[in-house]
């Protein structure tokens, strides 16, 4: 069964190529056919799953060759997959969340008239992360690693038609390739310093590396999962994404995209543990991309951009957790899959939303949709609750655990600063997501008349009511008995939890204290008071967080201006200075042609005339020298 794993990768890139192969011949089945494609594939990699789990913990890694890639030389580089405890806990997540989104879109895009391209799509998304994820090696990663992002583009700007959906496609596009830059300058660092880019090879060796080697590698590492993962200083894609249809923002947000990043951290943690600057590196990334997410979704009034602000400052979670190293991995990873449920649930229960709302994403014209949308504000609901971290809910478990361990790790300042950032990321994302929640199902109705919200259709709601339930309880399964933290001992080794600088029970407490406080802030602002449909203009923090805190205004001030000036000036010499050379010269001699050419016309006289005109020149020269 494991040397047949290339198919979880093979069934949903062999539905892509049938429905863009086959054309409008597929129109008609082909989303079912990407729908069973993924599905397929979540049905392997459970058997995968059951087939490891079987084993003995030791057991449990599996490194398998395909065939040989890159035969040069000395150097030779076989594809291959690694199954073991973290790629499986990936696949579980990518194709289970996947195919339930693919369910949702049947129904989502059913009157899009491209649908069996947008399936196509989809399916080749989902084949590139499990690529990503099962790849043995740095450099059959950065396969999937490009694949992921080709296809983002694709469904980011699916309806390019319209200019500003084409732009934030191509926003996102470039934007990655920046951290992509990142990712293939650590290989090659990588194979100057071991000579290959294998896992099994460099990993094992990473402690015995230069450290000046180990950190630069690390850094450029850090820059890749920055661009893929929209963390600080690469996050201004990640809003604009919300152009592309509801379900990819949901598959992008939830089980596959922005959690590369977190995925390469993880895996590359050996790396990180030998470069302790590169380490210390992420988690200060991972601390100003929570606050500053938190501080972003405060302000937005677009639902799907709230939601937006809201992975990137849960991602900032589990990026700080994964710089932390040891238990950190495991609360990171944790948390990504907890997220991967309820933020997936809301991205759809905000599509639900939209389906009854007219395509409207305006939470100031929303409001009290909780009776006309039950399913939708229930299961919406609870994903609210365990992103809060409510106990017992999903995410209380994953959050509360990364909170603690930043407390935890670390000596001096850090376990302060590292642990108050978490703490007051807590409290805002408590007040910005139940803002989030009592303005489009709580309150007043502030929808206008020509608007009938209503319950979408089954194939809507039903992966919604899954979503919620794993929300419910997926935290609770993988937390009690250190059922997760076992599971990936033989990835992470084995890890010890420490004691906190602030005692686990009273910490545990101050952090409820905190959300039930964001709560009550956005209870009685956006609930029991009455919300203006047109945003105040606000203080300047208002403003600013409005603007992503002039996030697109320094891009353009120190990247796009000075590159623009530069492109201009050099335009500008090339057309008057080397094309004016140039041409001013042509034209000269053109003239001076022109003017010979009119000697030219035939006429013996004129030629007779020019001749006698030549020898009297002549004569009169040769008299001038002689006298």
């Amino acid at each position: 069964m494991q040397h047949n794993a290339w198919l979880l990768v093979a069934l949903p890139l062999a539905g892509a190529a049938v429905l863009l192969l086959g054309g409008r011949k597929t129109d008609a089945w082909g989303h079912w056919l990407a729908v069973l494609a993924s599905w397929g594939a979540f049905l392997y990699g459970a058997l995968l799953f059951f087939d490891l789990r079987g084993l003995a913990p030791e057991e449990r890694v599996r490194d398998l060759t395909l065939f040989s890639w890159m035969p040069t030389g000395g150097f030779n580089l076989d594809a291959g997959l690694l199954l073991d405890p973290l790629s499986i806990a990936f696949v579980l997540l990518i194709t289970f969340v996947g195919s339930l989104i693919h369910v949702y879109a049947v129904a989502y895009m059913e009157h899009d008239h491209d649908r069996r391209r947008f399936f196509a799509y989809l399916n080749l998304f989902v084949a590139s992360m499990l690529l990503l994820v099962l790849a043995n090696s740095y450099a059959l990663l950065y396969v999937g690693w490009e694949g992921v992002g080709l296809a983002s583009y694709l469904l980011i700007g699916f309806w390019n038609q319209n200019p500003v959906y084409a732009t934030a496609a191509k926003k996102a596009f470039v934007m990655n390739r920046v951290g992509d830059f990142g990712l293939s300058v650590a290989i090659m660092i990588m194979f100057a310093t071991f000579g290959t880019v294998t896992y099994a090879q460099v990993l094992p060796n990473a402690a015995e590396g230069s450290s000046t080697a180990m950190t630069w590698i690390g850094l450029a590492l850090l820059l890749g999962a920055c661009g893929k993962s929209a963390q600080f200083p690469l996050q201004a894609w990640l809003g604009d994404a919300m152009a592309g249809p509801t379900p990819v923002s949901a598959l992008i947000h939830a089980a596959t995209m922005v959690t590369a990043g977190v995925y390469l951290v993880v895996r590359s943690g050996a790396i990180f543990e030998a470069a302790p600057t590169a380490q210390l590196a992420v988690v200060i990334v991972g601390a100003i991309t929570l606050l500053y997410g938190a501080t972003v979704g405060c302000a937005k009034d677009d639902i799907k951009k709230a939601l937006a602000a809201s992975t990137m400052s849960q991602i900032g979670y589990m990026m700080l957790a994964a710089g932390l190293g040891g238990i950190g991995y495991v609360f990171a990873i944790m948390h990504l899959l907890t997220h991967g449920f309820f933020k997936a649930g809301m991205f759809l229960g905000a599509g639900s939303v939209m389906h009854g709302m007219n395509d409207s994403v305006d939470m100031r014209r929303f409001g009290n949709l909780s009776g006309a949308m039950k399913t939708t504000w229930l299961t919406f609901g609870l994903g609210w609750l365990a992103i809060l971290g409510v106990p017992p809910f999903s995410g209380f478990f994953s959050k509360d655990g990364i909170i603690e361990t930043a407390f935890a790790t670390g000596e001096g300042w850090r376990p302060w600063v590292f642990g108050l950032a978490t703490l007051i990321g807590a409290g805002i994302t408590a007040f910005y997501m139940s803002r989030l929640f009592f303005m489009t199902f709580q309150g007043r109705k502030r929808w206008p008349q020509e608007a009938h919200p209503h319950e979408s259709p089954t194939l809507m709601t039903a992966p919604m009511i899954v979503l919620a339930l794993g929300s419910v309880f997926l935290g609770g399964f993988l937390f009690v008995g250190g059922r997760f933290h076992d599971w990936l001992e033989p990835v992470t080794g084995a890890v010890e939890e420490h004691h906190p600088v602030i005692a686990k029970y009273p910490l545990m407490a101050l952090t409820l204290v905190l959300v039930a406080f964001g709560v009550f802030l956005a209870w009685r602002q956006y609930w029991q008071a009455e919300v203006p449909q047109t945003a105040p203009r606000g203080t300047w923090a208002t403003r600013a967080a409005r603007r992503d805190l002039y996030q697109d205004d320094i891009n353009e001030a120190i990247f796009m201006r000075p590159g623009q000036y530069l492109t201009r000036s050099l335009v500008f010499t090339d057309s008057k200075g080397v094309d004016g050379a140039v041409g001013g010269l042509a034209a000269g001699v053109g003239g001076l042609g022109g003017r010979l050419r009119r000697w030219q016309s035939g006429m013996v006289r004129s030629y007779a005339a020019s001749i006698l005109g030549g020898v009297v020149v002549v004569l009169l020269g040769v008299l001038a020298v002689r006298v």
